[in-house]
């Protein structure tokens, strides 16, 4: 377990993500074709060079699935009873294979659960950046927590 509990996550929490990735054309192939996402855009570098673009770009989808699953180990393993939702995709510039995605995330809301003591839920906002640290991507997840052990209500037992 390397993720943090719902105690650990405060408002204005900052982390900035040890692991990068360098994404590729690999990445963006396997990816659309097994999404099923024949959009042409992702997939054919004639039609791409006559786009403003010049060039394949990645799938968008992979993009944000890249940047959650970057935040994993240092928010949500381990720690995570489920995720609850994606909002406020947004993609500012495109992403381009041989361009190395970092990650920052905060903590924009959190409060404890109404129905489950023993849990919070909590708002993380994940910031991606390329290797010329221009945005590229933006997204804000929410996931139900489990609060630390020692933190969790203690159930009674009657004997």
């Amino acid at each position: 377990m390397s993720g943090r509990w719902f105690d650990d996550l405060a408002v204005g929490t900052l982390v900035h993500h040890v692991n990068r990735r360098t994404v590729t054309e690999t990445d963006n192939v396997l990816f659309s074709t097994m999404t099923m996402n024949p959009a042409p855009l992702h997939l054919d570098a004639e039609y791409a060079a006559e786009t403003e673009f010049k060039r394949p770009l990645m799938n968008s989808m992979f993009t944000v699935a890249l940047v959650v699953g970057i935040s994993v180990p240092e928010l949500t393993l381990g720690t995570i009873v489920a995720q609850l939702g994606l909002s406020e995709a947004q993609f500012p510039a495109p992403v381009y294979a041989g361009d190395t995605i970092r990650v920052e995330t905060e903590v924009v809301s959190a409060r404890p659960s109404r129905t489950r003591p023993g849990a919070g839920l909590v708002v993380f906002e994940h910031r991606a950046f390329n290797q010329n640290d221009t945005v590229v991507c933006r997204v804000r997840r929410t996931g139900l927590m489990h609060r630390a052990p020692s933190a969790r209500p203690q159930e009674r037992i009657d004997a």
